[in-house]
């Protein structure tokens, strides 16, 4: 629960941010009586920041009109986030510019008081992220973000994972940072269906002068998703799982995160539920199957069938 110096700083947010607020609105958006309002613009008047009352029906509370506010102001908890957050671009490489990462450290660092400024510096000296080491993709980022705020469509060149390149049109709704890449999702006109594209697989990124209008409903990250697990690849397999599809339901969603109906790929029978999907990769697939909590068995293809064998023999090796 927020105490006291918490709301305080709030209050002193709510004015710089709204303007005016009467007593009822400040109460309410702080969950606290209007008495305690009046008790919280005494402290900000005690800390030399002036506030005017307005008496009558449309009054309320407001800042001294031309009264600069400090530049910065936060709470442990705010700090802690935009220290995380300042870590995390900086440790992946998600824009490639040091000197404003410095900069922005170095004008919180200048305006926390002494307590918040330790708190920084001890978790800059305790916290670590392993490092992408994925080829940054700034270029794409800058120019698919630019565009997606904007709704220009954008010409760019894909190339799939075979290496074959072709010329795209496309609206970029929204971006996605997981599993180590960027993507973006949206409308594909050479597909005329939504797509979500990898930014390490684009080039020659250019805003076309059209336009497009974003649906409300989109989601990116779960697009994403919902790609990933309908992707067709190049290699079939069947595998029989011994478990049932509660099991597997449960299995998929809190290991690989997917929410999307998986009647598709998994059907229950009799002795166990039968997976039919396909992968880019045996030796992936083998040991993705190693990991399962259950048993299996591999129906096809052979290829498969080596590619774990080859993993197995390589565990056995190691003992």
């Amino acid at each position: 629960m927020a105490g006291p110096t918490t709301r305080v700083l709030a209050l002193l947010e709510l004015l710089q941010a709204r303007g005016q607020l009467s007593g009822a609105e400040i109460a309410e958006r702080l969950g606290v009586d209007r008495r305690t309002v009046r008790r919280y613009i005494t402290v900000l008047e005690d800390l030399g920041i002036p506030v005017t009352t307005e008496q009558g029906r449309y009054g309320g509370y407001r800042l001294v009109p031309g009264f600069k506010l400090p530049p910065l102001m936060f709470t442990e908890s705010e700090v802690r986030v935009i220290t995380l957050a300042l870590l995390a671009v900086r440790e992946h490489n998600l824009l490639e510019d040091d000197v404003a990462l410095a900069s922005v450290h170095a004008k919180l660092e200048r305006v926390m008081p002494a307590n918040l400024k330790a708190q920084v510096q001890a978790m800059d000296n305790t916290i670590q992220l392993i490092p992408s080491r994925r080829a940054s993709n700034h270029h794409q980022l800058l120019e698919l973000t630019q565009a997606t705020q904007t709704c220009e469509m954008v010409d760019m060149i894909y190339r799939s994972p075979q290496g074959e390149t072709m010329q795209r049109r496309f609206d970029p709704y929204g971006l996605v940072f997981w599993a180590g890449n960027w993507y973006v999702g949206g409308f594909c006109h050479l597909r005329q269906a939504l797509r979500s594209f990898r930014l390490d697989r684009l080039s020659d990124i250019t805003r076309a002068e059209e336009r497009f209008v974003r649906p409300a409903s989109f989601d990116a990250a779960r697009h994403l998703q919902e790609s990933l697990y309908k992707a067709t690849w190049r290699f079939p397999v069947s595998v029989l799982l011994y478990t049932d599809m509660n099991s597997v339901t449960d299995y998929m969603i809190t290991a690989t995160t997917c929410t999307s109906d998986m009647e598709g790929m998994f059907e229950q029978q009799e002795n166990g539920v039968l997976m039919t999907t396909s992968t880019d990769s045996y030796h992936w697939f083998a040991w993705w199957l190693a990991q399962l909590p259950f048993g299996f068995v591999i129906q096809s293809p052979d290829e498969l069938k080596a590619a774990l064998n080859k993993h197995i023999q390589r565990l056995l090796l190691a003992v």
